[in-house]
């Protein structure tokens, strides 16, 4: 069980990830023809199976996205773009910092991937960035207009930190509360008696959230405590919660000149998404792509998402 609202997927990784997954699903590392399986001795044959696999509009996005690849790749080359390992690293960052500790490498876990992976359609992405760099524009005034009529999405939203413990029964949630008065360790009795299993490990800390974040009776109590004081036990769907408030940050209302840099970067990504299909357009139409399989044709003259 978590408290925390789900977060959602940085939307730059999930294009990534998606053609990652599509391409990994699509690679052949058993070799050409012969048996990929068989059911009660009766054999299936890779050649069946790809080319049912070939029909599929996965097939047939995966192959583009490949051919993308490969046009981002050679782009890179002939124009001698050279991204540096340490402008992949800050991106990757970027993207981890999205997620819960820990639940980035899982995901990749997941799939059998490897971060080499990911890091090859994160620096396709840059190249991208700097081919079209010279055609993004955005003035001081796109900047200021923006922010006028948009300028509450950059409000800093009131936040807390806290930590709890979380137990079944009221009598238990007393007992702990007593212990905690009698001078325990706040993280030592998390580990001990809580049945939150994504913050007992840590001491029952939950990290910074915001209003809204969790159920009513938890948000009531937490952005109503006195820091660093134990509060009554506070009862919610999910049974007992004994918690204590370990920093406040009010919220902070948006202005041009602490927002104006986010709004430039926000603007700058919108333009970059509009003109990477024209593009890639560009580039596919110069190119000369040969697809042998019938199933497949199409794919030469039409361009979807770039890999990432």
């Amino acid at each position: 069980m978590t408290l925390h609202a789900s977060r959602r997927l940085a939307g730059l990784f999930a294009l990534a990830l998606s053609a990652l997954l599509s391409a990994c699903s699509a690679t052949d590392t058993s070799g050409n023809g012969g048996e990929i399986a068989s059911v009660n001795g009766q054999s299936i044959s890779r050649a069946d199976f790809d080319r049912r696999l070939d029909a599929t509009p996965t097939a047939k996005q995966t192959l583009n996205q490949l051919i993308q690849g490969a046009l981002i790749d050679q782009y890179a080359k002939d124009h001698s773009i050279t991204i540096p390992d340490a402008q992949v690293d800050k991106k990757l960052d970027e993207i981890k910092a999205k997620y819960p500790p820990g639940q980035f490498d899982t995901l990749l876990a997941s799939q059998g991937l490897a971060i080499t992976d990911v890091r090859r359609i994160l620096m396709q992405q840059l190249v991208l960035e700097k081919a079209l760099s010279a055609n993004i524009k955005v003035s001081d005034k796109d900047v200021s207009d923006y922010f006028a009529k948009n300028s509450a999405q950059f409000d800093t939203p009131e936040q807390v930190r806290a930590s709890h413990i979380l137990v079944g029964d009221l009598k238990t949630a007393t007992l702990v509360e007593a212990q905690l008065k009698a001078g325990a360790r706040f993280e030592d009795l998390a580990r001990k008696y809580s049945t939150d299993p994504s913050s007992k490990a840590k001491g029952g800390d939950l990290g910074f959230f915001g209003r809204k974040q969790m159920v009513p009776a938890f948000e009531q109590a937490a952005f109503s405590q006195p820091l660093r004081i134990v509060g009554p036990p506070v009862h919610s769907p999910f049974g007992y919660h004994i918690i204590l408030v370990t920093a406040h940050k009010r919220g902070l209302k948006a202005t041009l000149a602490n927002s104006g840099e986010a709004i430039r970067k926000q603007l700058r990504q919108q333009q970059l998404a509009s003109q990477i299909p024209v593009f890639l357009a560009g580039l596919k139409s110069k190119a000369k792509i040969n697809i042998d399989d019938p199933n497949l044709k199409e794919v030469g003259n039409t361009v979807g998402m770039p890999p990432g």
